[in-house]
């Protein structure tokens, strides 16, 4: 059985979806004991885990060969995560961890939250997988500026970068999941294509028949825009470090990844506009 941490978040919803139709035994782990309450009413197989309290992760592993990994982006993140390193190292399953883009160099605090993890996990004895996918398609439904004025309005980076949608990182996570050969292995994931900003805002105008145009924010803007908007500092901050770091460029590579693990080129930027055409118009 698969334990899937982080299981209410965008990968995690599509990691469960994808699993369960493919009927593989998976307990999903949540936070909030009503969520669990209410999977298990509809027949799911659920437990209540809170990676801040290790006492918690011991009977959620009860039964479980092979845990994925995905804490809450915060700073406590790290020892969250090193806690669940610890409780799999004490029962002996295998972890497959949900990383970011060029972890390993820590260019940024949220890579640096990820970083100890995965040096965690090589020295655990224990067999991993890294999962290292690049930005989010997904952080363009956090821009309602798209639909109300015909623009959004980011942190300033002009390079490209080669966004990915969370059901091709849910695929791969389930095919590492449910198939051997990955043991030891850092899988970069991309999209297929790597634009600018500049060119999604001529995509999103392309497909949605309407202009629209990316406003690239100076980083003192970005952050007094992301506060008034109710971000934790924590968050705003960090957002503005992944801008900085990849600003001129660092993000652009494409990999095969995605369409050598599952077998299907994933999703484009073009495709991902359209899929999500009623939160854009």
């Amino acid at each position: 059985m698969i334990l899937v941490t982080g299981a209410s978040g965008n990968v995690g919803t599509a990691l469960l979806a994808r699993l369960s139709a493919d009927g593989v035994a998976v307990r999903a782990a949540y936070r909030d004991p009503d969520t669990t309450a209410r999977v298990i009413a509809s027949g799911g197989e659920a437990v209540t885990l809170d990676l801040a309290e290790p006492d918690t992760l011991g009977p959620a592993l009860k039964g479980i060969e092979t845990v994925f990994l995905l804490g809450a982006m915060s700073p406590a993140q790290t020892t969250h995560e090193l806690n669940m390193v610890e409780a799999a190292r004490a029962a002996g399953v295998r972890v497959v961890k949900l990383s970011v883009w060029r972890a390993d160099e820590g260019l940024s605090p949220i890579a640096r939250l990820h970083r100890p993890v995965e040096q965690a996990l090589v020295a655990s004895g224990l067999p991993w997988t890294m999962l290292r996918p690049n930005f989010y398609l997904q952080n363009f439904l956090n821009q309602p500026s798209l639909r109300e004025a015909g623009e959004f309005s980011l942190p300033l980076i002009t390079a490209p970068i080669s966004f990915i949608d969370v059901g091709d990182i849910a695929a791969v996570a389930a095919r590492v999941l449910t198939t051997d050969g990955h043991d030891g292995r850092v899988y970069d994931l991309t999209g297929p294509q790597a634009l600018t900003y500049a060119e999604a805002a001529e995509v999103f105008s392309d497909v949605l028949g309407k202009p629209v145009r990316y406003v690239g924010l100076p980083d003192d803007a970005a952050r007094t825009a992301m506060l008034s908007r109710g971000m934790p500092e924590f968050y705003a901050d960090a957002l503005i470090e992944v801008a900085r770091a990849f600003r001129d460029g660092g993000a652009e590579t494409v990999t095969s990844t995605v369409a050598d693990l599952t077998g299907r080129e994933p999703l484009g930027f073009a495709d991902f506009v359209r899929r999500n055409r009623h939160f854009f118009a």
